[in-house]
């Protein structure tokens, strides 16, 4: 206040130069006056506000007072907590965990000591039950005693020594039943049957009845006994139906079911209603898998039809299969679940496509693995023994458009010359027998598929090709050393061949329309396969061919390259060398005769010879010096080549028709004029030769060159001027 006092009394100092002074004591007076007011109202509201807040400090400091009371007095507190009743706490926790543990411990005593009361209640039970005879409450009882014994044993840190003891009893009292079974047993039933450690009932009895038809079994009762006997009768087929045998096994289940196996092994639960497990079910258990698969193997798969026709009569056989397994059901001997038996012969589709073709591939395979020198004979006219085909019906997968005749007034433009009815047919030749039936086999497999389920369709169709493929790997591998050996197996393999593939060509097409709609729409087809049987068929001749080449090179190696006729020794292993090729190819031309097809060979005899031909030239014309005695011995040996060369030329047995074929060596021996023409220069003078040369258009210039005709004028003929002469004209 004291402040704004001043600053009032500053303000108007400042204008005290413009002021008159009265007016200024005037004023000086009234601010004096106002500043008294100003601090008598300060006073006043300091005095106002200090009486407000004096009665609140003294409250708050009685409130401090009473909080310090209070904060002594927890503290106080707290301290007889932390000395008093935490230790009473303490020993309160530790005799609640004490009182616990004790009642567990009990606890655990008492439900030990219940389990062996309860074991000592089943063994006394038992014991009572054994002498009376009635073993099957003695073996429940026994059950009972070694479920509390095994409770008492899975009890974990509490071990006494009487379980030993328990464990020891409760097996003496087991061997103990076992052994009043085994007598009992050895007196109700008596086994005339070898000893052994297996399943007797399936061994002896179920398994024999499957497996032999003449077994049937019968039953003798007697007043106190029954027994169980089999006779032997002659079967009527090798393998026994399905549903004699599925009645031959069900009569011996009811038998044994009724006199032995319906009788309960455990007691039932109160609350539960169907508890009742049988002897019957757990031999059901123990022997159902074997028995079903041993039914499988040795029936129902022999009862597979083989034929598409009989598939409908298989259903006799699948309600079989059905009364049979119902039958065991109601005996407990099966459970609810359909049965791997019943799957398989409600598959029977399945299994008869798969038989069918595991039948038509071993048939298959045994065709070829036999020999293969058994042959026929194949003509233009010779035809697989084809059956008849179904025509289309109408809806069939194409229909067949018909033919319009064509009006009187049009021109009729088929050519008046008409192909031969034999121009696509096989030549004549032999192919193994083996071979035709392998055809004959797929032709009535792949009439088997017309008549087949899509997929049975199918199936049948790729076993067919697996046919030719099996053919493809087998035949070569299996008769491979006989190929290689045997020029006649060679060539009979080379027209099997070549027949499968000609019947390959058209084999899909005769099919096409028959088939399911699947392989119609161009999947039916064989000619994939030709070119490989064509390639196998001549590689393996062609590698009989070069065989054959090596022995004639071979014997003529040892002619001593015809050099130094003159000498005896020479000529005689040159003439020798000649005779054993020509002895050679007759051999071949009797052992291809009637085999190959004639232009087959004539081509293949003319190759061998034609070898043998151009050898001889090649070994003559490189000759540096050749006498005249040479040229003459030289001119026999290759006489006796041209006289008797065409006769290995018999493609027929008919000796009358193979003169045809010997007049056309010329054709199927490319060296045979040329090797003629050797003969002539050997013989020759050398204007006989020029003129032969005729300035090169004579026939001695078709076959020879200038240098080979060159080089046989020099060794024929001493160096003189006349020689010179003829060779300036070879050119």
């Amino acid at each position: 206040m004291a402040a704004g006092a001043g600053s009032l009394v500053a303000a108007v100092l400042a204008h005290s130069g413009r002021l008159d002074k009265e007016d200024l004591g005037t004023r000086i007076g009234r601010l004096s006056r106002r500043v008294e007011e100003l601090k008598g109202e300060v006073c006043t509201m300091i005095t106002k506000k200090y009486s407000e807040f004096l009665p609140g400090m003294q409250s708050a400091e009685e409130l401090v007072a009473r909080v310090d009371g209070l904060s002594r007095s927890v503290d106080l507190l707290r301290a007889g907590v932390e000395n008093e009743v935490q230790r009473d706490l303490t020993v309160a926790v530790a005799e609640f965990t004490e009182l616990k543990q004790q009642l567990e411990q009990d606890t655990l005593v008492l439900s030990i000591l219940k389990k062996l009361q309860e074991f000592d209640t089943a063994l006394k039970e038992y014991n009572t039950a054994l002498l009376e005879k009635r073993y099957i409450e003695a073996a429940q009882q026994l059950e009972k005693a070694r479920s509390s014994l095994k409770t008492l044993e899975s009890r974990k840190g509490f071990e006494l020594k009487i379980l030993k003891a328990l464990r020891t009893e409760l097996t003496v009292q087991t061997q103990n039943m076992l052994y009043h079974l085994g007598e009992e047993w050895q007196k109700l039933a008596v086994w005339k049957l070898p000893p052994s450690k297996g399943k007797l009932l399936l061994k002896y009895i179920l398994k024999p009845l499957i497996s032999y038809p003449f077994l049937q079994p019968f039953v003798e009762e007697q007043s106190d006994v029954v027994i169980l006997k089999f006779k032997s009768e002659k079967p009527d087929l090798d393998h026994s139906s399905p549903v004699e045998v599925f009645d031959k096994i069900k009569f011996i289940l009811e038998v044994l079911h009724k006199y032995l196996l319906n009788v309960p092994v455990e007691q039932c639960v109160e609350d539960k209603k169907e508890c009742r497990v049988t002897l019957a079910e757990l031999l059901g258990d123990m022997i159902w898998e074997e028995l079903s698969d041993c039914l499988i193997q040795n029936c129902l798969v022999n009862s597979i039809p083989t034929n598409s026709s009989k598939l409908e009569q298989y259903i006799e056989v699948i309600k079989s299969t059905e009364e049979f397994e119902k039958a065991l059901k109601k005996m407990q001997f099966l459970k609810g679940d359909t049965t791997d038996l019943l799957k398989y012969a409600r598959n029977v589709n399945s299994h008869f496509a798969n038989k069918k073709c595991q039948d038509v591939i071993v048939a298959a395979r045994n065709l070829m693995t036999s020999e293969i020198h058994n042959t026929v004979k194949i003509t233009p006219d010779s035809s697989v023994a084809l059956p008849k085909l179904p025509d289309p019906g109408s809806g069939d997968h194409v229909k067949m458009q018909k033919t319009s005749k064509l009006p009187n007034e049009m021109v009729n433009l088929e050519n008046d010359s008409k192909l031969s009815q034999y121009t696509f047919s096989l030549p004549t030749c032999r192919i193994s027998a083996s071979v035709e039936k392998l055809m004959e086999l797929a032709y009535q497999t792949l009439l088997e598929t017309t008549a087949s389920t899509d997929q049975c369709c199918i199936q049948l169709f790729y076993s067919v090709r697996n046919i030719f493929q099996l053919f493809y790997d087998v035949v070569p591998t299996y008769h491979k050393e006989n190929l290689q050996k045997l020029p006649q197996l060679a060539a009979i393999h080379h027209n099997n061949c070549m027949y499968i593939a000609h019947h390959l060509l058209t084999m899909g097409h005769q099919f096409r329309y028959r088939l399911t709609n699947i392989l119609c729409d161009g999947a039916a087809t064989f000619v994939d396969l030709v070119p490989g049987f064509r390639r196998l068929g001549m590689e393996c001749f062609l590698a009989q061919m070069r065989v054959q080449k090596g022995e004639i090179l071979e014997r003529l190696s040892s002619a001593r390259n015809f050099s130094n006729m003159d000498d005896e020794e020479n000529y005689s292993a040159a003439n020798k060398a000649i005779r054993q090729v020509l002895h050679q190819l007759k051999r071949l031309g009797k052992v291809w005769q009637d085999v190959l097809p004639v232009n087959v060979y004539c081509k293949a005899m003319g190759t061998l010879l034609n070898t043998a031909l151009s050898e001889i030239v090649t070994r003559i014309v490189a000759l540096e010096d050749i006498s005249a005695e040479d040229a003459d011995r030289l001119y026999s040996l290759c006489r006796i080549m041209v006289e008797e060369g065409p006769q290995v030329f018999t493609p027929l047995p008919e000796e009358d028709k193979n003169k045809k074929y010997q007049e056309e060596v010329p054709v199927y021996v490319q060296k045979w004029m040329m090797f003629k023409e050797l003969m002539i220069i050997l013989q020759a003078n050398l204007q006989e030769i020029v003129d032969q040369w005729a300035d090169g258009k004579g026939p001695l210039a078709a076959e020879f060159s200038p240098a080979e005709v060159k080089s046989l004028i020099r060794a024929l003929f001493q160096n003189t001027e006349r020689r010179a002469a003829a060779l300036a004209k070879i050119k």
